[in-house]
């Protein structure tokens, strides 16, 4: 793992002067920046297989670097045989230098690789500065066989950032080099 990610350095050096130019803030402080990306998956049909969320564990960590975390249901619903404190999913949050090369590797690497890729659209944003992007399979991270996976899954990948506006998060996100689609 190198000292710094490449991304961090950007951050540091170029982006963060053209978002204070961009935004005319008063102090560099006000400028956004990405606090955390968060790899979510809910497993629905772990209330019939239960090693279904062990695959998902497993495969989450492999993408991410560090161990997630299974999610258990709140409360229980008979329409959906779930019961209170069942696992239905698992979630990582990243954070820092392992926060920056996962966003490097998914701009460079993984967003290339999906089929019929035309931009991430912009209605992921939910109004508060922060965007969750959907990932149909997860066979697009090179991390994973695709030999070995029973069940192709997607997952929700969300950046977190400091941002007070969907603008400013997206100017953000642009200038790392998130490849949006173009307003129409």
């Amino acid at each position: 793992m190198s000292s710094e990610a490449r991304l961090y350095g950007k951050y540091k050096e170029e982006i963060v002067g053209s978002l204070f130019k961009q935004f005319n803030y008063s102090s560099i402080m006000q400028v956004p920046k990405l606090e955390k990306i968060v790899l979510s998956r809910g497993v629905g049909d772990a209330v019939q297989d239960k090693k279904l969320i062990d695959d998902s564990v497993g495969e989450l960590s492999l993408i991410s670097g560090q161990k997630p975390i299974v999610t258990k249901a709140k409360k229980s619903i008979s329409n959906f045989k779930l019961r209170d404190g069942m696992p239905i999913g698992c979630k990582v949050t990243l954070r820092r230098m392992r926060m920056y090369e996962f966003l490097d590797r998914f701009i460079n690497v993984v967003l290339p690789r999906v089929r019929d890729f035309r931009g991430i659209p912009t209605k992921g944003f939910d109004g508060r500065g922060n965007v969750t992007i959907g990932v149909k399979e997860q066979i697009i991270f090179p991390e994973i066989n695709v030999d070995r996976i029973k069940k192709i899954q997607g997952l929700d990948v969300t950046f977190v950032t400091s941002a007070k506006t969907d603008e400013e998060a997206l100017a953000l996100l642009r200038q790392f080099g998130m490849p949006f689609q173009k307003a129409k």
